[in-house]
């Protein structure tokens, strides 16, 4: 009875150092876990997100979105009589969302003509996109302008450039932004249009002191194509002298295009005056950049060259 019992004792001490070992083994996959499938970042930080964008926000748990607005109680604007104020329509905003491992922000700023280009310089040097330049008013005095913006990336990165365009707005408010002027009567032009032919790469035609370049795109829609003539193009209209002169004009993009061409633009000095679309239900989708400059005709021509340069042959 005394053998048997050693070896029941025996036998149940096996079966348990058995037992540890196989729980130990399975504690060590265990933890190897988490390292291959991380759980995802926490909610947005709201306080870090107004502390870098100097504006104060709410939170939608329904959307899960924290919305920061600067109202632009500084304007003095009116539309027919109507005395505008920052609930009818003149407050600049932005909009955080998670995206998976990233952060979505999307917004629009509310600025006066003067500003519209120094703004866009700096959203575009700090990261972010610039998604539409258009009007909300008509008769609006002064000229009311929207701009809309957008990225996606690390959320502190896109509240500190979000920051820095509020911040550009407020600087340049008061008349303290940028607008081109120059004293050009087109039926008096002088300019050279061989000069721009061989800064741009492209030749026009000159009628009454205006040298105008079109270069033609294409998409569908309806199932036929359509091309130049029926307005999917670039254009460039300079007026002027070689060493002052003024061009006007109009960009086609796709979609992806866009804000290699604003860069480029910017970057030579070029405004930008609208950003928008002139068809729907085209493939692909084209959108158009309406642009004015004011410089030496050679320069404003290598810009338009430059930023042409940015699309797809």
């Amino acid at each position: 009875m005394e053998i048997r019992g050693r070896r029941e004792l025996e036998m149940g001490a096996a079966v348990r150092t058995a037992w540890m070992r196989s729980m130990g083994i399975a504690v060590v996959a265990l933890a190897a876990v988490p390292a291959l499938a991380a759980p995802p970042k926490g909610p947005l930080d709201t306080a870090r997100i107004e502390e870098l964008t100097g504006a104060q926000g709410t939170f939608s748990e329904k959307e899960g979105v924290f919305k920061v607005s600067v109202p632009r109680s500084d304007l003095s604007a009116s539309v027919g009589g109507v005395k505008l104020t920052p609930p009818l329509g003149l407050t600049s905003w932005a909009a955080f969302k998670k995206a998976g491992q990233h952060t979505v922000v999307m917004g629009d700023t509310v600025l006066l003509e003067d500003q519209v280009n120094p703004v866009m310089s700096t959203a575009l040097d700090n990261g972010l996109e610039v998604t539409a330049l258009h009007n909300h008013f008509l008769g609006d005095t002064p000229k009311v302008m929207f701009m809309h913006i957008g990225g996606m990336g690390d959320e502190a990165t896109l509240a500190a450039a979000v920051g820095k365009v509020f911040a550009k707005i407020k600087e340049t408010s008061g008349g303290k932004g940028e607008l081109p002027h120059a004293e050009i009567d087109p039926a008096k032009s002088t300019l050279d249009p061989r000069k721009i032919d061989a800064a741009l790469g492209h030749s026009g035609e000159l009628k009454s002191g205006v040298y105008k370049v079109t270069i033609g795109r294409e998409t569908k829609m309806h199932g036929e194509t359509m091309g130049s003539t029926m307005g999917v193009n670039t254009w460039a209209a300079f007026a002027g002298s070689d060493e002052q002169a003024v061009v006007d004009g109009d960009f086609a993009m796709l979609e992806p295009e866009l804000q290699g061409v604003l860069k480029a633009l910017r970057a030579s000095g070029i405004d930008i005056v609208a950003i928008h679309q002139h068809m729907v239900g085209e493939q692909p989708r084209v959108l158009f950049l309406h642009f004015w400059g004011v410089g030496r005709t050679e320069a404003l021509a290598r810009g338009l060259k430059t930023a042409l340069a940015t699309q797809r042959p």
